[in-house]
């Protein structure tokens, strides 16, 4: 029956159930979303440890919203909505907190980015091309988390997870055309934070 109901039912159903007080029909809906809400938060944060913390609020969220949820909208877009607003949420707060903070020290920057890249690093002690596609993979990550958030989150959502710009319109809350205009901004920036990012490994090699 757990089966049947998790192969079934709808996201929106299980919300429904879960609005009721089925704990069940949830965990299906957390099984269900959980790896690619994760994944939209990490690239938008660069931090693992953090993106999985967001997520685990993104849930929560879900949860105490379920009683009064409508299906105005696919539970996707919905779901992403509400990630990407906690994206945008914390990074303010932590551009004001910064504001109030010790820098960290340029061996503290360069821990956290090795812990970036640490799983390429890991992983296949291989041949020059994996390296090579670990480092560019680590290149766009740090380019991504420069742009600024609303460019950011179309360019997640569109290249990472496959959506519409019409289902962006929808999370983001604008038009189509201007998610089309963020669209083409986001590929300019990070095609020039890119060139600049090559640039400088030329003259400073690691």
């Amino acid at each position: 029956m757990n089966d049947f109901l998790e192969e079934t039912s709808s996201s929106e159903n299980l919300m429904a159930r879960s609005g009721r007080g089925d704990t069940h029909s949830f965990e299906i809906l957390v099984r269900r979303h959980q790896r690619s809400v994760l994944n939209f938060i990490y690239r938008f944060t660069g931090d693992r440890i953090e993106a999985e913390d967001l997520a685990q609020e993104v849930f929560l969220k879900v949860w105490h919203s379920a009683p009064a949820y409508k299906p105005t909208a696919k539970f996707t877009t919905w779901i992403y909505r509400i990630a990407a607003n906690l994206c945008i949420n914390k990074q303010r707060s932590d551009r004001i907190r910064r504001l109030f903070t010790v820098p960290p020290s340029r061996k503290e920057e360069e821990d956290l980015e090795n812990e970036l890249s640490a799983d390429h690093a890991t992983k296949s002690p291989s041949p020059e091309d994996l390296l090579l596609v670990a480092e560019r993979k680590r290149q766009i990550l740090n380019a991504i988390q420069q742009l600024p958030a609303n460019q950011r989150v179309a360019l997640v959502l569109k290249r990472y997870e496959g959506l519409s710009y019409k289902e962006i319109a929808k999370i983001i809350g604008c038009s189509v055309s201007a998610v089309d205009s963020l669209m083409v901004r986001a590929k300019r920036n990070l095609h020039g934070k890119l060139v600049s990012q090559e640039k400088k490994s030329q003259v400073f090699p690691r």
